[in-house]
């Protein structure tokens, strides 16, 4: 690390300048060749995938998602002439449209089941080539502009399903700049300096803009999904700005205590620099591990999380020590308050921080006992939580989505927005006489509304039937409808077709894939927290670190997972907060630990960090403790705040799961920044007292040995045991003391 900055110091105009013709020619490059956002949605070894790859292979025109337009009258009857009259010029023109197979009308006969009981309502189905994922996100465009065009008074129509979903897009509102200018106030006010506040904001914006570049880029290499810049905006900045403030903050310290610029950088870089090459990459691995999950979804959200962290992280260890060789004086200048009484022969206020660590540590049993208590309060919604992917009955009111989906259950049923693919395959024409068996199996179903009569693929080999619940597709009664249909309803017609119906389409595959993320969570937690603990265990050689560190990251996981569940399920405050009451999307909690365990990481490696280091100068814990939170607790909490600003801004956007995601990060930091970092970490170490640094002499021989804590601690303490030796050592006889 000493190596690195002192190349990037005698090089920093070469640094400085790469850094920004990376930036702008990766920009240029990517807005040249465009993005190309495309999910790879694939479940291997599910029912829902089978029948996917079953329609493909024999009847690709219902291989495809299927989407659909309502409309409703106020004004007599959907049969009516004046709505024909605009509503079959409507969708003649849609199936003309492109990546559109079938579109089924309401006035035909395969229709009939398209027309609700009061004749007020109707929809027609829109069968696509392909899956919404595979499809240009504009597919679902002219279809939303040909519904603009109609008017007639009292005629009431929308669009929804995946592709026209994928159409509108999402917006998430001003977070960016809010989070931005948040993030400069609380850098202004810790470190009274624009130009010290600005640092951590340049070099941050530098590695954030070559890593959205990048992965624009990555999207023609490999699938992600529209969401992935948004995740990796999110973390990228929350982390940049982090990592950079504790470079900052180490090097003003240390040119305090030396007065000089080169040796301050160099100083905190060994410091500092390590610590955060450590916490990136405990983040990185948290965040790589998503590839355990096996779901090809999870791919491209980890992946351009990566290289958002790795491109920040990078533009800290570098572009930061070259611009602070420059303007080093200026950043280190003390803010006005400071010079103020320094002006006056005031001495520097006291620690705020000192003073609260000496009180926790004066109070370790009764603040421990409290700090667990608050957790495990919020831990206990986490128990009741639902993981389904939430339906169109919770985006923005004004989308044609939201319309459609309303339109229908108010005029059909709320489950007619999520039908199921009920999927035989036929050994025999002789079977096809076989099909009402299996259409009045279904249909006798609790829970299922109507089934449509059969449809048969052109090589007369399958045979589909759509099934419309009675629930809506995010309900609990749909899930179950599900798993009583492939489990006691279509088992018994297995003898008559040589395999059993399947069950398949959108709802049905939302449902697989919370089943799936949840079968691989636990190897997924599982992998990340021995990965990273024994990462901590190597470099903090300490036995108890990293138990610690894992026991302590997964309370706050699972407490910010729980206020999550309370609020977005439960509904607590929702109205409030602008936020629909549902399930909570099944990706979320995966990707919610991968970031939240990361960045639980940094703060531990950050304090505990700094309580090594004074550890290794001193050999007295209690005081390692307390020097060490006084000299973190400030750059932590300020860290903290900025990572909250930034996340709580992803709640003024209109995506109902990045709202989610964006309030679970936030929680999860307050809870460990707060009560973690401040009460309960503080508490255990000083009970704990020497014994958090025991490790076995024969261990500690060969583990290769890693100077988290840089040079300088080690340093200081041989100095300080050699002017002690010389102290104790007699005077020879003969000569003066």
């Amino acid at each position: 690390m000493i190596g690195l900055s002192r190349w990037c110091i005698a090089h920093r105009r070469w640094v400085v300048v790469g850094w920004v013709l990376a930036a702008v020619l990766t920009t240029m490059i990517a807005s040249a060749v465009g993005r190309h956002y495309a999910t790879n949605f694939s479940l291997p070894g599910t029912e829902s995938q089978q029948v996917v790859d079953l329609l493909k292979r024999e009847f690709p025109a219902q291989s495809g998602d299927v989407d659909s337009i309502v409309w409703h009258t106020a004004n007599g009857v959907v049969t009516a002439p004046a709505v024909r009259a605009k509503i079959e010029p409507l969708l003649a023109k849609v199936a003309t449209m492109p990546h559109v197979v079938t579109v089924i009308s309401p006035y035909s006969a395969a229709g009939a089941v398209q027309i609700s009981k009061d004749r007020r309502t109707a929809f027609a189905t829109l069968n696509y080539d392909k899956r919404a994922n595979l499809l240009p996100n504009d597919t679902g465009k002219p279809v939303l502009d040909a519904i603009g065009a109609i008017k007639l008074p009292g005629l009431e129509i929308a669009a929804g399903g995946q592709v026209i979903e994928q159409a509108q897009g999402f917006s998430i509102g001003p977070a960016t700049s809010v989070g931005v200018v948040a993030a400069l106030i609380i850098l202004l006010l810790t470190f009274g300096s624009l130009v010290a506040a600005g640092m951590p904001m340049i070099t941050a914006g530098l590695g954030l803009i070559t890593g959205i570049a990048l992965v624009g880029l990555a999207t023609h290499i490999t699938s992600m999904s529209n969401i992935a810049p948004e995740l990796a905006v999110m973390i990228g900045l929350g982390v940049g700005i982090d990592y950079a403030l504790f470079i900052v903050t180490r090097f003003r310290e240390n040119y305090k205590r030396s007065g000089d610029v080169t040796l301050a950088v160099i100083g905190a870089m060994d410091t500092s620099g390590r610590a955060i090459l450590l916490a990136g990459t405990t983040v990185i691995i948290a965040l790589l591990g998503m590839f355990a999950t096996g779901v090809s979804f999870m791919y491209g959200l980890a992946i351009a999380s990566v290289v958002a962290v790795l491109l920040v992280m990078a533009a800290s260890l570098t572009v930061l020590p070259a611009m602070l060789s420059v303007v080093g004086k200026r950043v280190a200048r003390p803010g006005r308050a400071a010079r103020r009484r320094e002006a006056r022969g005031q001495p520097p206020r006291p620690s705020a921080w000192r003073r609260w660590s000496q009180l926790v540590q004066a109070r370790p049993w009764p603040l421990a006992g409290v700090s667990l208590l608050v957790m495990l309060v919020f831990l206990v919604p986490f128990f009741a939580m639902r993981l389904e992917t939430s339906d169109a009955g919770n985006d923005p009111p004004n989308t044609s989505t939201n319309r459609a989906f309303n339109l229908l259950a108010d005029g059909f049923g709320p489950g007619f927005n999520g039908p199921l693919l009920i999927t035989t395959q036929l050994s025999s024409p002789a079977q096809r006489l076989q099909l009402p068996a299996v259409r009045a199996a279904v249909q006798q179903t609790p829970g299922v509304a109507v089934v449509t009569a059969a449809r048969l693929s052109p090589s007369g080999r399958v045979a589909v039937m759509n099934a419309y619940p009675t629930s809506a597709p995010q309900a609990q009664a749909t899930t179950d409808l599900v798993k009583r249909l492939r489990t006691n309803v279509l088992p018994p017609l297995a003898d008559r077709f040589g395999s059993r119906p399947l069950v398949g389409g959108f709802t049905a595959g939302s449902i697989d894939f919370s089943q799936v993320l949840s079968s691989k969570l636990p190897l997924f937690v599982g992998l990340v927290v021995v990965l990273s603990a024994l990462l901590l265990f190597v470099i903090f050689r300490s036995i108890v670190i990293p138990i610690q560190a894992a026991l302590m990251n997964l309370l706050s996981i699972a407490g910010a997972l729980g206020v999550t569940v309370l609020v977005f399920q439960e509904g607590f405050l929702a109205g409030a907060l602008g936020i629909s009451k549902g399930p909570v999307e099944p990706w979320v909690p995966v990707l919610m630990f991968a970031v939240v365990f990361g960045l639980s990481m940094d703060y531990e490696v950050f304090l505990i960090s700094r309580v090594r280091e004074e550890w290794i100068r001193q050999r007295d814990a209690t005081a390692a403790v307390t020097d060490g939170i006084a000299l973190t607790g400030r750059v932590i909490s300020a860290a903290a705040a900025i990572m909250i600003c930034v996340f709580l801004s992803f709640m003024l956007g209109d995506e109902r799961s990045v709202k989610e995601f964006g309030f679970g990060l936030a929680a999860a930091v307050f809870l460990d920044a707060i009560v973690i970092r401040c009460v309960l970490l503080p508490a255990i170490l000083e009970l704990l007292g020497e014994r958090t640094w025991w490790l076995p002499h024969w261990l500690d021989a060969r583990l290769p040995r890693i100077r988290i804590e840089g040079h300088a601690a080690e340093t200081d303490a041989l100095a300080a045991q050699l002017s002690g030796e010389e102290r104790a050592a007699p005077t020879p006889s003969g000569t003066r003391s």
